[in-house]
């Protein structure tokens, strides 16, 4: 899952570039066309660059073996499968957005956005099949295959994403136990700490009823996190004296995407604040108690 956030984020800060230039923002008009050979360019580049750092980051310093299977599904209580999934949903909406910017049918750039994303990560997956410390693991496959086919099959049924994942983040009190795993500074917690990863389904509930008087820009959410997690599995855990437990989440959530501005810039920031849950007031449901909180990210 690290190595997949960073090549994922390296990706979005390459597509940023392309993002920029074509405007987007809700996904009704295409006003901005943008050349299909550009795209392909700065996508071909981002990725190529991806997997170069990617490479020597992670696979260059142990080299490879032969190739191996690695079942991590029981791992940290699957928070970082959904991080897997959050990462092909949200490259499924910028691939298909700058995509139907081109020459190419909306439906060919639903198609081609939605299995680039996940083909865009075999070859990670390979490469952890030959690495000594890592496996091939059909789980996180899966997982990513997962977060393309929520937002294909929304945008067929639909043309529109009426539940949208999204993520939040807040440092947890574990991190400096083990920081060479959970991170030593904010940038690699915010990566590598899945107690302090939250991942959400914003549901748009005036999309699925448009007739009623509910707000536009309020959906509502449900959510998923964990905690106790110093070690990836639980009888590490149990064994270290900490006892890992899921946690569940409900509340409202803001969609800033209905927000209608002529400025490319901001409708490039809605876009992405997409990819986000904004403070707001949430239910917790954890080791069977219920708490509340006025605001929570």
């Amino acid at each position: 899952m690290r190595r997949f956030a960073i090549f994922i984020c390296l990706l979005i800060c390459t597509y940023a570039q392309l993002l920029g230039q074509s405007g987007i923002a809700h996904p009704v008009e295409v006003d901005y066309p943008i050349n299909l050979k550009k795209v392909k360019l700065y996508g071909g580049i981002g990725y190529a660059t991806a997997m170069l750092v990617l490479s020597q980051a992670w696979y260059a310093e142990n080299g490879l073996e032969h190739f191996k299977f690695f079942n991590d599904n029981a791992e940290w209580l699957q928070v970082d499968k959904l991080g897997h999934t959050y990462g092909t949903y949200h490259l499924s909406r910028i691939n298909f957005e700058l995509l139907r910017r081109t020459e190419l049918s909306d439906n060919k750039a639903l198609i081609w956005g939605s299995l680039l994303s996940t083909a865009l990560f075999l070859p990670i997956e390979i490469l952890d099949g030959f690495s000594p410390d890592y496996g091939f693991s059909y789980g996180d496959m899966i997982a990513n295959a997962a977060g393309s086919g929520i937002f294909y099959f929304q945008q067929k049924a639909w043309n529109e994403q009426r539940i949208k994942l999204k993520f939040s983040f807040q440092p947890s009190n574990l991190s400096h136990l083990r920081p060479e795993t959970l991170g030593s500074n904010f940038p690699e917690r915010l990566l590598k700490d899945y107690n302090g990863q939250n991942y959400w389904f914003s549901v748009d509930v005036h999309a699925f009823a448009k007739e009623s008087n509910w707000p536009k820009w309020i959906n509502l959410t449900l959510g998923y996190g964990a905690h106790q997690m110093i070690f990836a599995r639980n009888h590490e855990n149990e064994a270290a004296g900490f006892n890992n437990y899921r946690q569940y989440y409900l509340g409202i959530d803001f969609d800033l995407s209905h927000i209608q501005t002529s400025s490319r810039f901001l409708k490039t920031v809605l876009f992405l604040t997409d990819f986000i849950r904004l403070p707001a007031p949430t239910l917790q449901l954890s080791q069977g108690k219920v708490t509340g909180h006025i605001l929570y990210f």
